[in-house]
C-alpha cells in the first residue's frame, strides 16, 4: 500500500471538479498524454480530445453528484468506487455504481492521472426513467 497522505481527498477533490462539470478543471488533474475509457467507449487520448468529450457528456447532463465509498491506493494505481446519480435535463435522475481505476503518473498530494477507466454501465443514464 502507498503511503498517499490522502487518497480519499484527491479523489473527493477530483469529483467535486467533475460534479461542478468542471471541464477545465478536470482536464488539469491529467498527463498531457493521458488516457481516458469512459464505460465501453473508445478510449480517448491527450487533453484536448478528453476536453471535448467530457464537454460534450457534461452538455448531455444537468448535474452530476458522486459518493465516494472507498479509496485506496496501491503503488501509482488509485481505486475508487461508489454511486454517481445524474440528472437528465428533464429533472429526471438516474444513480448508478461505478468503480475507477486511475494510473498515476508519479508521486505526491495530487499526482497527475495518467490513464482513468472508468467502469459503469451508462445505458440506464439515456434511457430515460428509472
Amino acid at each position: 500500500m502507498s503511503s498517499a497522505p490522502d487518497v480519499a481527498g484527491h479523489v473527493r477533490e477530483l469529483f467535486a471538479t467533475i460534479d461542478r462539470k468542471d471541464t477545465d478543471g478536470f482536464v488539469d488533474f491529467l498527463t498531457e498524454d493521458a488516457v481516458i475509457r469512459f464505460g465501453s467507449g473508445p478510449s480517448v487520448e491527450g487533453r484536448a480530445g478528453i476536453r471535448e468529450m467530457i464537454g460534450g457528456f457534461f452538455a448531455s447532463i444537468q448535474a452530476v453528484a458522486h459518493d465516494l465509498a472507498f479509496a485506496e491506493q496501491v503503488d501509482n494505481r488509485l481505486i475508487c468506487e461508489g454511486t454517481v446519480t445524474y440528472t437528465r435535463h428533464d429533472d429526471s435522475a438516474v444513480t448508478l455504481p461505478f468503480a475507477n481505476v486511475l494510473d498515476l503518473a508519479g508521486d505526491g498530494p495530487r499526482p497527475p492521472i495518467r490513464h482513468y477507466k472508468v467502469y459503469i454501465d451508462i445505458a440506464p443514464l439515456y434511457a430515460g426513467g428509472d
